[in-house]
């Protein structure tokens, strides 16, 4: 069970005091057009290059970067931004693939006439800017995963469809908390397990099921041929036993795993200060192997 759930790398969180950005920032709600036509909004801080581009995970948005966005918008300019379906983006497109979500950040990164970037995707978005890296690739000098991309070689079983969509199509709400509260340690802070669990029932069902039937049946490995920069992994010890870096190193010999002690599926906002400063020293990584 807990491997499928790994591998839907579900759940990136929803808005969790992105209030705490804007106030600080500004709201600055820009307009991007993916290829399909769907308005993508996303938001600039900051200046300076490579720019860094946070791709929230499944139900999520770009809220959920609260805490990185004034860390790293005083040396970098930070993209954050809703992908289609999710946040304040818009929700007219019929097929939510991965390929189309990778085409939303593509389009974003070339609305904000962004030059050298790197992609930092959490959980679902592992996939996404490996989408996306296909489709900018002069302009990408290394990507991020947080949380996912345990093993590159994995899919999801008929079984393990059945199991984890069809509960949500009975009763999205009810049976997203069950996923919500596994991708937690025992450690972790009641207030925000709670809080994210009630973000996701909030989404649109019929999207989020959509997203995650795509999601499914998207192989990595085709994915790899057009990476040709470094690809991180910053994850999570909670279910570290479905790490297979001896797979993904077969692949790629750009990969690198990093683990953070202590937290669960969203490190990002249980221990943001550790979290900032593993993803420091992972973006100097890549600028030093770039010059």
């Amino acid at each position: 069970m807990k491997k499928a759930l790994r591998r839907i790398g579900i759940l990136g969180v929803v808005v969790i005091a992105a209030s705490l950005v804007w106030l600080q920032f500004g709201l600055n709600n820009r307009v991007a057009v993916s290829k399909d036509g769907v308005k993508i909004i996303y938001s600039v801080y900051g200046k300076g290059e490579p720019a860094l581009v946070f791709v929230h995970g499944w139900c999520g948005s770009r809220g959920v970067w609260y805490k990185q966005v004034p860390y790293f918008a005083k040396k970098y300019k930070v993209i954050t931004l809703d992908l289609a379906g999710y946040g304040k983006s818009g929700r007219q497109r019929k097929a939510y693939t991965q390929e189309a979500f990778g085409e939303d950040v593509a389009a974003v990164v070339n609305a904000a006439g962004a030059g050298k970037v790197i992609l930092i995707g959490h959980s679902m978005s592992g996939t996404i800017i490996l989408e996306a890296n296909r489709l900018i690739k002069d302009k990408v000098i290394g990507l991020v995963a947080i949380d996912t991309l345990e093993n590159f070689e994995y899919m999801a079983t008929a079984e393990d469809k059945i199991k984890y969509i069809e509960p949500l199509k009975k009763d999205f709400v009810k049976n997203s908390g069950p996923f919500m509260r596994d991708m937690f340690n025992k450690n972790a802070d009641p207030k925000l397990v709670e809080l994210v669990v009630r973000n996701v029932a909030r989404s649109n069902p019929g999207i989020a099921i959509n997203t995650m039937e795509y999601y499914f049946d998207t192989p990595v490995i085709p994915l790899l041929a057009d990476v040709n920069v470094p690809l991180w992994c910053l994850s999570a010890d909670l279910w570290q036993q479905y790490q297979h870096p001896e797979i993904n190193s077969k692949y790629l010999k750009s990969y690198h795993l990093r683990i953070m002690p202590g937290v669960g599926h969203f490190l990002m906002v249980e221990s943001p200060d550790e979290f900032n400063r593993q993803l420091e020293d992972i973006i100097y990584q890549i600028i030093k192997q770039e010059k």
